[in-house]
């Protein structure tokens, strides 16, 4: 193997080990500042205005994107979050959904799929994802990708996870509020 083709290939392979590590943690890390802000969206497919400041003032928030209302992930997705809804409300935390994607869809996600148990937003253009940096092109689009924060009441980010599997978002938040919970009792 020629030196030029050994240097290729190694530049090759770290640029695909960087890109496989992008998906693998969420890009704003645990201790940093969440960003604020305000979007439109739904709870029991009623239109509201939710804004993360006046959410974090009644205790953490459990903030999670997900690409897509009525896709199949999400659906999952959303189904174990309005189940674990309670217990997050017993701990203190409040849970919203935030999507880039089909966001003319939301309140009909948030009644059927959500099943009336938390607020779920429209971010169009993925702007607040952006902010979040949790964004992913997905047939043309930009969308938001599949993660999850908790975010205390001071605004500090106690947990931030990337996984587009849904199946482990929320045991990894329901840890993350115990701890927040069990350390300010």
């Amino acid at each position: 193997m020629t030196p030029m083709k050994k240097i290729f290939l190694s530049l090759t392979s770290a640029a695909l080990l960087s890109l496989s590590a992008s998906h693998a943690f969420a890009a704003l890390p645990t201790g940093a500042k969440a960003p604020d802000f305000q979007l439109q969206g739904a709870l029991a497919g009623k239109p509201l205005t939710f804004s993360l400041q006046q959410a974090l003032q009644k205790g953490p928030v459990v903030l999670y994107f997900f690409p897509a209302a009525f896709s199949k992930g999400c659906t999952i997705e959303a189904h174990a979050f309005a189940e674990a809804t309670d217990d997050f409300k017993k701990l203190g935390a409040s849970v919203v959904g935030v999507t880039a994607g089909n966001v003319d869809q939301v309140d009909e996600f948030s009644k059927l799929e959500c099943r009336d148990k938390f607020t779920v937003a429209a971010d169009p253009g993925a702007k607040v994802a952006a902010l979040y940096e949790t964004v992913m092109e997905m047939k043309g689009k930009t969308l938001s990708d599949r993660t999850s924060y908790v975010i205390a009441p001071d605004g500090k980010i106690l947990l931030s996870y990337t996984d587009r599997n849904p199946e482990s978002h929320i045991q990894k938040t329901m840890e993350a509020v115990k701890q927040y919970a069990n350390a300010h009792s």
